[in-house]
Formats: C-alpha cells, sequence, structure tokens
C-alpha cells in the first residue's frame, strides 16, 4: 500500500510486510531447502541439486534432530553449514544388528549380492536390512542404518518457510507441490 508524501505526491510501494517480520522456522511450519551432504571425506552422498528444493514439516521428526535443531529460527535465503555428529543424525553402530543367517531364509530365485537392501520381518515388525556378504549357506545382514555411526556434512540452503495447513499439522506431513498427495 502507498502512502503520501508530504507534498501530496503518493510515495512508491515498497513492500507489504514490515522488515524483521520474515517467517522463521519453528514448530508447523513447511520448509523447503537445497541441501548437500558429505561424508568425512568430503564425499557427496546426497544433493537436492539439479532437483526441487526438498520439503518437510518441521518439529514432527521428519528430519534427523541434529539438522532440524540447526534449522530452527532460520528464514528463507539462509545459507549455513552444519555437523551433526552420529548421536544426532543416525545413531552409533549397534553390533547386535549385524547376523548371520542360513541362506534358506531368503527366496531362492533372488539373487543375493553385497550392498543389496532388502525388507526382513523381526520382533519390531519389517525394517530394511543390507547384506553384506554372500556364502553358499550363509547370509550376512546389516540391520544398522547405512549412515549409522557417521559424522554428517550439510550444506543447506533454506529457500522457503511458511505456515502449515491444518491439515498438514494433522498428517505429519507437507502437502501439494513439493510434498505428499492424497
Amino acid at each position: 500500500l502507498a502512502g503520501t508524501a508530504a507534498s501530496g505526491k503518493p510515495l512508491p510501494f515498497a513492500s507489504c510486510q514490515p522488515q524483521g517480520s520474515a517467517v522463521q522456522i519453528e514448530k508447523n511450519r513447511v520448509v523447503m531447502l537445497h541441501y548437500t551432504l558429505r561424508d568425512e571425506h568430503g564425499m557427496v552422498l546426497d544433493s537436492s541439486s539439479g532437483r526441487s528444493p526438498m520439503s518437510y514439516l518441521h518439529g514432527k521428526g521428519n528430519l534427523i534432530p541434529g539438522l532440524e535443531q540447526a534449522l530452527t529460527g532460520r528464514t528463507a535465503g539462509e545459507k549455513l553449514d552444519v555437523t551433526v555428529p552420529p548421536e544426532q543424525g543416525y545413531g552409533r553402530r549397534d553390533e547386535r544388528l549385524v547376523q548371520i543367517l542360513p541362506r534358506g531364509k531368503f527366496a531362492e530365485d533372488v539373487e543375493l549380492v553385497p550392498g543389496m537392501q532388502v525388507s526382513a520381518s523381526g520382533p519390531q515388525g519389517a525394517r530394511l536390512v543390507t547384506i553384506t556378504s554372500v556364502e553358499r549357506d550363509f547370509v550376512a545382514i546389516d540391520a544398522n542404518h547405512p549412515l549409522a555411526g557417521r559424522t554428517l556434512y550439510f550444506s543447506v540452503e533454506v529457500t522457503e518457510v511458511r505456515k502449515a495447513t491444518r491439515e498438514e499439522v494433522a498428517h505429519g506431513h507437507v502437502h501439494g507441490a513439493g510434498g505428499h498427495h492424497h
């Protein structure tokens, strides 16, 4: 909205938002961001480069805790580098989650190779496990997250922050462009 100067001439339109009113990242905000994830050697493990920004609902456990905590209070346009230790990422490795199983526990018609991820059912229900080695009679699996025990290095650019809709908050995730579609 334009006001009038003392001369009676209209002032140029500057902004509808008062300065300092940028929407900050907090619980129940939809956040869109670009990111690059690197390991301790600088190797890129994942990136949104060349794709649409990633979107998530802040405060609902949709990001690893260390990254979500570092983003709290940030606004659109901010760039930051975040180091996430294992305890704030995918946790420490648990060697109890590494097992050797008889080959007969797996379908005979499936060629099993190290690095392959398969769904396995256990006491906590179905979970994704990684095959680490295959022998004639045995298969070694690892139910740890592939990034468990590793320090993660993120470069992040926040591209947009907005209030979530009631439906997004109720469902615990973003809807529409960049999010979930029902």
